[in-house]
């Protein structure tokens, strides 16, 4: 039976996968959901009326995100996203208050995922007097540490945490940041226009030298104590932004991928890993960041490698810089998202259930060479997120990855009002909290060490 828009009473217009949403829906697993998260800290209230107006309106003015998978017979060559016009369902949500309210609203965004079949793939969970936003003594790991809130009874604060979580089949974290910005700008009649990116002088990027063979197999994150429940854990934590020379040749990215490189080299040296090049993946972004902006999954991914002895010097302002011209060749290159393999692999020739047996079956046999980890940067959020004199501006946003097996752990950085935001997130079958919170504190003292002084 063919599916009807109900607001508009006609056929809903059907847009087929795109490589990323295919190939992430045919992996998908009940064990470990592909979530993103996004986590917004208010030092205001909202109402809730007129959040969930702005927000609805502001779905409908970027309405790629109102779109459910079409249902089809399993001969069919390819998956179709249906955009429907209007949410399906409730999308803006008001959990209880209370001391464990934002541990409880965390876990959600990393077991609760949104479902396809229902627009928007996407939910806003609105915590209210959660307390203070987490600093790097205060962190939360989901399920096992309360926040400050509720720490030796501590009163709640005025303060609103958003909760956003999004369904990574369909969409990514800038892009739905993106709708936010628009919902707060409805919300609070501000201006939540994108600030101008940074201005850097243009050079040709120079072809990187002495990097490993992409050929070799990569070093695998060295296991910790896993435990025995499955899914993904995550650690929040905010830290000093690093300081940079003026006129450095590397950027605040290159100094987070150096960071990441020494982490899990130390870390693997102390569980007794034998030494391996790293390669870290690095979604890169050209989109831009006005209402313009292509919602959906639009990053494209590169890997940075890191042999063994490059990461034994002493000399951080050339690792840092030959790190820098590394990330710079990379970002310059014409390069499908996930690379020609998959995009020839989604080629729709064959029944669409024959290209999900072959893509798992595929994953599984690259698991040994798939990447170290994965670095995401979002960088200085580019919106101000204000939500008016009451509700006011941002002043902490953190995001985090999906952590599956075989990687098993992800590091997210975004900076806001000056600081750091780092969720480090990983797979309980590789990592437990105390693991993560020994990377945390590896992170902050490794991303010490790359702020060389002038």
């Amino acid at each position: 039976m063919t599916a009807v828009d109900h607001r508009a009473g006609r056929t809903p217009e059907r847009i087929p996968f795109p490589v990323v949403d295919e190939v992430a829906r045919h992996c998908l697993q009940e064990e470990e959901p592909e979530t993103v998260h996004i986590e917004v800290h208010l030092p205001g209230r909202l109402d809730s009326d007129r959040l969930r107006t702005a927000f609805v309106e502001a779905l409908r003015r970027h309405p790629r995100i109102l779109m459910r998978e079409a249902p089809g017979r399993w001969y069919r060559r390819r998956y179709e996203w249906e955009l429907t016009g209007e949410p399906d369902v409730e999308v803006v949500s008001f959990p209880s208050p209370g001391p464990d309210a934002l541990r409880d609203a965390r876990t959600r965004a990393l077991t609760a995922v949104p479902p396809l079949a229902a627009s928007p793939p996407i939910r806003l969970e609105v915590v209210e007097g959660a307390g203070p936003a987490e600093g790097s003594e205060a962190t939360d790991a989901v399920g096992e540490v309360g926040s400050p809130a509720s720490a030796g009874g501590a009163p709640l604060g005025d303060n609103t945490v958003l909760f956003l979580t999004i369904n990574h089949t369909a969409l990514d974290g800038p892009a739905c940041l993106r709708v936010l910005a628009t919902a707060a700008e409805l919300y609070g009649g501000r201006d939540n226009s994108p600030a101008a990116p940074p201005v850097r002088p243009p050079e040709t990027p120079r072809p990187p030298t002495g990097t490993p063979s992409n050929w070799s197999r990569p070093a695998r994150v060295a296991p910790g104590t896993p435990e025995p429940s499955p899914g993904n854990g995550m650690l929040v934590t905010e830290l000093p932004l690093p300081n940079r020379p003026q006129g450095a040749p590397y950027t605040v990215n290159d100094q987070l991928m150096v960071t990441t490189a020494l982490t899990l080299a130390h870390w693997n040296r102390e569980h007794g890993a034998p030494p391996r090049p790293l390669r870290i993946t690095m979604p890169v972004d050209d989109r831009p960041r006005d209402t313009t902006m292509p919602i959906g999954n639009g990053t494209r991914l590169v890997e940075v490698p890191f042999s063994p002895g490059e990461l034994k010097t002493t000399d951080m302002t050339e690792l840092l810089s030959r790190t820098a011209t590394r990330t710079r060749a990379l970002k310059s290159l014409p390069r499908p998202q996930l690379g020609r393999g998959a995009a020839l692999l989604t080629a729709p020739v064959t029944p669409v259930a024959w290209r999900a047996a072959l893509t798992r079956g595929l994953r599984r046999a690259a698991a040994p060479w798939t990447s170290t980890t994965l670095l995401s940067n979002i960088g200085r959020i580019p919106y101000p997120l204000d939500f008016g004199e009451d509700a006011g501006r941002a002043h902490a946003v953190w995001f985090s990855a999906p952590a599956r097996m075989p990687r098993g752990l992800t590091v997210t950085t975004a900076s806001t009002a000056g600081r750091l935001h780092l969720a480090l997130r990983w797979s309980r079958a590789l990592l437990s909290h105390g693991d993560g919170a020994h990377l945390r504190d590896l992170f902050e003292h490794y991303l010490h060490t790359t702020e060389v002084p002038q």
